[in-house]
């Protein structure tokens, strides 16, 4: 699974601290700016409506009364702007209920 595929939901996992977070695998380069976060919006959009549809529920019923939580793993740094648009993500999904964050993908070749 990966970015490019809308239609997906790329993990699913319940964190140490017992949230249920949805990963997103982001293997995109920054170099084509706007289309990559097209394509990330598009995605983020798809977790919300997998989340809102109660999908989530009947698909991974472990979900149940637990928070949930959206994280992006990408393996290139973001560029500032981008940033700034990961920010206004994050606060609209926060008005969801709903936790949203990123990391890096270290490499470890």
């Amino acid at each position: 699974m990966s970015i490019e595929q809308s239609d997906k939901i790329d993990f699913i996992s319940i964190t140490k601290s017992g949230k249920v977070q949805l990963t997103i695998s982001d293997h995109l380069e920054w170099n084509n700016e706007e289309m990559h976060l097209l394509i990330l919006q598009k995605k983020i959009n798809a977790y919300l409506d997998f989340i809102q549809s109660e999908q989530i529920f009947e698909d991974y019923p472990n979900a149940k009364n637990r928070e949930l939580k959206i994280s992006v793993s990408m393996k290139y740094e973001p560029t500032e702007n981008s940033l700034q648009t990961l920010e206004n993500f994050k606060n609209f999904i926060s008005e969801q209920g709903i936790e949203f964050d990123w990391n890096l993908i270290e490499d470890n070749a």
